[in-house]
């Protein structure tokens, strides 16, 4: 049996047309069902729902063969015991830096102040601003990135961005774009070798329906 992880959400709609034009369809359908392993129309594979930081941890342990997840996720996972081999072109967006309206970002970076930044991508905003050499204190938190300079807990924010209208909501501008977003297939590598045929025809299957 060979096991696909699919996130939660956004990424899950996505995938369901790209995976059925490689023949891969749920035998239920995700939003009427509550079960968290489902079957496919392939009678060896199976799709198990999990939330999309924990896409990566499924696969790089052997819990799931194959996976699906964001660059994003995979960026702050690190990519330990995966393969990359396609890129889905879903789930797109940019992980930015964004900060409240009238706040002087780049004068601020200029002067080389220190500043606070919340985000839940703690290891893409360390290595982007070191790379940049901005001094920032780096503040983790888990949800509503946006409440963080309105309420005065950070001077910034690092998170994704679509269409900018969240931001645009409660008075933040985009300042910098860190990098564009995608979703990846990514592979057991241990699974790679021993499963190496069957993950083969898989995988190409998949890449074959992206580029259709």
């Amino acid at each position: 049996m060979i096991t696909l992880a699919l996130p939660k959400g956004r990424i899950f709609e996505e995938a369901l047309p790209l995976l059925a034009r490689a023949g891969i369809i749920p035998s239920e359908s995700p939003a009427e069902t509550r079960k968290l392993i489902i079957g496919t129309s392939v009678t060896d594979l199976r799709i198990v729902v999990v939330r999309a930081s924990d896409v990566p941890t499924y696969v790089q342990y052997g819990a799931a063969e194959l996976g699906i997840a964001g660059a994003d996720i995979l960026m702050e996972h690190g990519g330990s015991g995966l393969y990359q081999p396609v890129d889905l072109l879903i789930g797109h967006c940019r992980l930015c830096v964004a900060a409240p309206v009238g706040f002087d970002y780049a004068g601020a970076v200029r002067r080389g102040a220190r500043l606070r930044v919340a985000t839940k991508y703690v290891q893409a905003s360390r290595d982007f601003f070191a790379r940049k050499g901005v001094h920032v204190d780096l503040i983790k938190l888990y949800g509503s990135m946006e409440l963080a300079p309105l309420a005065g807990l950070a001077d910034a924010i690092v998170d994704l961005v679509s269409s900018g209208a969240t931001l645009k909501a409660n008075d933040l501008v985009e300042v910098e774009q860190i990098v564009p977003i995608s979703s990846r297939l990514v592979v057991n590598q241990a699974a790679y070798k021993t499963k190496h045929s069957r993950l083969t025809m898989l995988i190409g299957a998949i890449a074959q329906a992206v580029s259709r």
